[in-house]
């Protein structure tokens, strides 16, 4: 089965380097130096990982047969693909892979549906499950212990507890003011309904 593992960004410096936005939990392990990955579009690679380095918080890839910036800008926006093994699973048991928790049903704890995972998103802090909900619209659910209490692979559910607000409209809004009278008015006079 192939996994989409990372995507190019731009060229770093002049001797091929490329940013990479990592789309997997084990970069080490996808890519690594000497890794062969296929890419989107296939037109582009196989691509082998020649080096990888960390700098500023970034990964930075170079790759065999890239050797200047203009080679390196060339492949930018370029999906890097491994190749797993179905059967796989990470070695951490509260990790997944991407190709586990797609299509999930996501359901509140009381079995209420909420939807269907339809894309991962992963950010520097936290991922996002994109969440196509029975009426078509999307909500973002981030991928965090607090909100995913329960990922059930056998059940091909994910279960949540959501913080009011984040899939409905019971959002609960702090007052940007002190209501020092306790009346509901703000100190310019406005609030209980009057214009501000």
């Amino acid at each position: 089965m192939q996994l989409v593992v990372a995507r190019i960004g731009r060229a770093h410096g002049i001797k091929g380097e490329v940013t990479v936005e990592v789309r997997t939990d084990e970069p080490e392990l996808r890519l690594g130096p000497g890794a062969v990955l296929a890419t989107e579009p296939a037109s582009t690679g196989p691509l082998t990982v020649e080096t990888g380095r960390v700098h500023s918080g970034r990964l930075l890839l170079r790759f065999a047969g890239v050797g200047d910036r203009t080679g390196a800008e060339a492949l930018r926006n370029t999906l890097l693909i491994a190749e797993v093994d179905p059967q796989d699973m990470p070695e951490d048991p509260d990790e997944y892979y991407d190709h586990q928790l797609m299509d999930l049903d996501v359901v509140l704890a009381d079995g209420t549906e909420v939807g269907r995972i339809t894309e991962i998103t992963h950010l520097p802090s936290q991922d996002l499950f994109i969440v196509e909900r029975p009426d078509g619209t999307e909500v973002m659910i981030p991928f965090v212990e607090e909100i995913v209490t329960e990922i059930d692979l056998v059940e091909q559910r994910a279960v949540i507890d959501p913080p009011p607000g984040l899939i409905d409209d019971n959002a609960v809004v702090a007052a940007g003011f002190d209501d020092d009278e306790g009346d509901g008015t703000r100190p310019d006079g406005a609030g209980k309904g009057e214009p501000s």
